[in-house]
């Protein structure tokens, strides 16, 4: 049966393993949190940027 490796087959079914998947270290993520503020913050910069230059725009025209 596939999967089931020395261990004792439970009708046609394999018994299920007890170990768990180590939880992620919390340092990583902090990092990640940072890098996304940032980009938003450059996002947010240029937005208004190009709204302030758009403005600039649309009054030089009306003269």
């Amino acid at each position: 049966m596939y999967g089931c490796r020395r261990t004792v087959m439970i009708g046609r079914l394999c018994p299920m393993t007890t170990h768990r998947a180590p939880k992620p270290a919390p340092a990583p993520t902090q990092s990640v949190e940072r890098v996304v503020t940032a980009g938003l913050l450059l996002a947010l910069i240029a937005g208004l940027a190009w709204i302030a230059g758009m403005v600039y725009t649309l009054t030089g025209w009306a003269q």
